[in-house]
């Protein structure tokens, strides 16, 4: 069993890095040609997320080490490592979120607004609070459990207490702030859609371009479908592991880190493969990439 779930996650972390490697060279080639700002946020989700496959090499390596017994500090290291890049996933997405929001919010005071200099404090700060959120434990001895004999995991390492303020502090405050988002959003567009309308009862639908609720549209879409997945692969694991947390006797942990776990890693695979479906420029850039590959190839 224990081989198995290491094959598994070795594909996973594999395809994981892949996909996210490729999407930080495609939108590093973007970002070259449109010197889009916001950009900077998906490249960062990009990293983030191709750090999370490069840790879970490390689980990986565990795996197929078994019967391997490390001491305490290596295990806290381990996995505090793992929680800092999946923190830094999810912080990634609200960047993004927030930044389409703003886009719609404010659409001729957006590049006023994202500057390189205020990108590059966002950035700074996002993996500065990924760390100490995933480095706690390290400085606190406190949120540390006492060593079993297992291998390296989450409920093997960390303190109960440290597990359920992660999760009430961080994983379900950022959901209610995409559900926000989202719906300031929708709101936006619906009032952007009523204006045109009345503009072209007014015979005015000429003074009123279609292409900025186009725009909104396909910034709302983006943001709905990361939104969805973010929830499809986070929440069952963060539910169970709260339950897990309050009634040991009621979830088995186990069933929390071979298998809910391995869904919310998912989601590092589906951020990339989703934004480069969903965006026309990402799918041209790739599309161009591929074509220069070949042509040197052949």
């Amino acid at each position: 069993a224990s081989s198995a779930l290491g094959a598994i996650l070795a594909v996973l972390a594999s395809l994981i890095i892949a996909a996210n490697v490729l999407v930080a060279i495609a939108l590093l080639c973007l970002i070259q040609k449109s010197g889009s700002k916001g950009l900077y946020f998906v490249l960062n989700l990009a990293v983030a997320d191709a750090t999370v496959g490069f840790t879970v090499l490390g689980v990986v390596m565990d795996e197929f080490s078994q019967p391997f017994y490390p001491p305490q500090i290596f295990c806290v290291l381990r996995m505090a490592f793992v929680t800092s890049s999946s923190a830094a996933s999810i912080l990634s997405l609200i960047l993004v979120a927030c930044d389409r929001h703003l886009a719609i919010r404010k659409p001729f005071h957006y590049f006023q607004l994202v500057t390189g200099l205020r990108v590059g404090v966002r950035l700074v700060g996002l993996w500065l609070v990924a760390a100490i959120i995933g480095f706690l434990p390290v400085l606190t001895p406190g949120f540390q459990k006492i060593s079993t004999g297992e291998k390296c995991s989450f409920f093997g390492v960390f303190h109960p207490t440290y597990m359920l303020t992660i999760f009430c502090v961080g994983f379900f405050p950022a959901l209610f702030l995409f559900i926000y988002l989202y719906c300031d959003m929708l709101k936006i567009a619906s009032v952007h859609v009523q204006h045109i309308r009345e503009m072209e009862h007014a015979g005015l639908a000429g003074d009123c371009p279609p292409s900025r609720t186009t725009s909104d549209m396909k910034a709302m879409r983006t943001v709905a479908v990361l939104i969805g997945c973010f929830t499809l692969s986070w929440l069952p694991f963060f539910i169970a592991s709260v339950v897990q947390t309050v009634c040991s006797e009621c979830f088995s942990y186990k069933v929390i880190e071979n298998y809910l776990w391995l869904l919310g890693l998912c989601n590092s695979l589906l951020n990339p493969l989703l934004y480069s479906y969903w965006q026309k420029d990402m799918r041209l850039q790739l599309s161009q990439l591929a074509a220069g590959v070949k042509r040197r190839v052949l």
